[in-house]
């Protein structure tokens, strides 16, 4: 196990340093100057060029990018221009919002926390659920349910379901509020009730996706010789089920579901868009409109940093579901 460990603890930092040189090359390499959109129009040449030292910009790449790598480990002096010290781990300075990455990020990042985690438990027991059910009954009126209910999820897109729980819920019976977000720590009432709707949203699409999943991978699981042999040793229904098959079911859902959930805590832009959230996704997709580099590398590095923790934890899981798995 500990070996395990330390291997794939060495992959995670090798593919996050990979990730960030890409970034680096491909945003902060491009003929962009951020300084012009810094700027007023009426900076003249020298202004611009001083603002450009002050930042560094001027200085080989290699330089820059060993200055970005020391400032996530020790922190680094970024200058009068972009707001003197900034402690580890220093992603930088925006130039669009003239503050540090990391205030931008721990403003946005509990945003897409609180909309992805109560959604992924939500979708994960609604999908597992249904197909748990629609296995063990097969051919009957829930398996019908249980599939059209799939194949309705499947068919259709975030931003109508978001759409119509609004006009529904929201502007005509008005039960609830706007969508928006309030710490949990203020007021838990209103940042459940600001969310719901992008939970409900979420769920509704990706346990669609689990349901007909869970559903093919327990049926194929019903028929292996082990559930047999444990039919034939006399024991409940329930403990077969729940002890034997679930287990050996549920892994290619734990494989998916830790994708999934990485994929999205890196940035749900649809869903923050279609309820007018500000979150990780939304803050990405402004930065890149606006050119906002530092802004852009930390996004893209947060959401990788997001997917690999997501593979090892799935990595992890395997042995403590399945007790066939073993890491070394």
């Amino acid at each position: 196990m500990l070996r395990f460990l330390v291997r794939r603890i060495l992959s995670a930092v090798l593919t996050l340093f990979a990730v960030s040189v890409l970034t680096f090359l491909m945003f902060f390499a491009l003929p962009r100057d951020p300084v012009s959109g810094m700027c007023p129009k009426n900076c003249n040449p020298e202004r611009l060029e001083r603002v450009r030292q002050e930042l560094g910009l001027r200085d080989p790449l290699v330089s820059q990018y060993a200055g970005y790598l020391k400032g996530i480990v020790t922190g680094r002096d970024l200058g009068g221009a972009q707001g003197g010290r900034c402690d580890a781990p220093c992603l930088g300075w925006s130039y669009v919002n003239n503050e540090a990455v990391t205030d931008t990020l721990a403003r946005v990042l509990p945003v897409t926390l609180s909309i992805v985690i109560p959604a992924a438990i939500l979708w994960l027991l609604l999908g597992v659920g249904l197909g748990m059910v629609s296995a063990l009954r097969p051919g009957s009126w829930w398996d019908r349910a249980a599939i059209g209910f799939s194949l309705t999820g499947a068919s259709l897109q975030l931003y109508f379901v978001g759409a119509v729980l609004l006009l529904v819920f929201v502007y005509t019976l008005r039960w609830l509020p706007v969508p928006g977000y309030t710490p949990l720590s203020a007021d838990p009432l209103r940042w459940a009730s600001g969310l719901v709707l992008a939970w409900c949203s979420l769920a509704f699409l990706f346990s669609a996706i689990y349901a007909r999943l869970f559903r093919a991978q327990m049926l194929e699981t019903l028929s292996e010789d082990f559930v047999r042999t444990a039919r034939a040793k006399g024991l409940g229904r329930t403990r077969v089920y729940g002890r034997h098959a679930l287990r050996a079911a549920i892994t290619p859902v734990v494989t998916v579901a830790g994708l999934d959930v990485g994929a999205a805590l890196g940035g749900t832009v649809i869903t923050e868009t279609t309820f007018g959230i500000q979150g990780l996704g939304r803050t990405a997709v402004d930065a890149v409109r606006a050119g906002d580099l530092p802004t852009i590398m930390a996004t893209v590095l947060v959401a990788a940093v997001f997917v690999v923790l997501a593979n090892l934890l799935v990595d992890l899981l395997y042995a403590v579901i399945d007790p066939r798995v073993r890491l070394g």
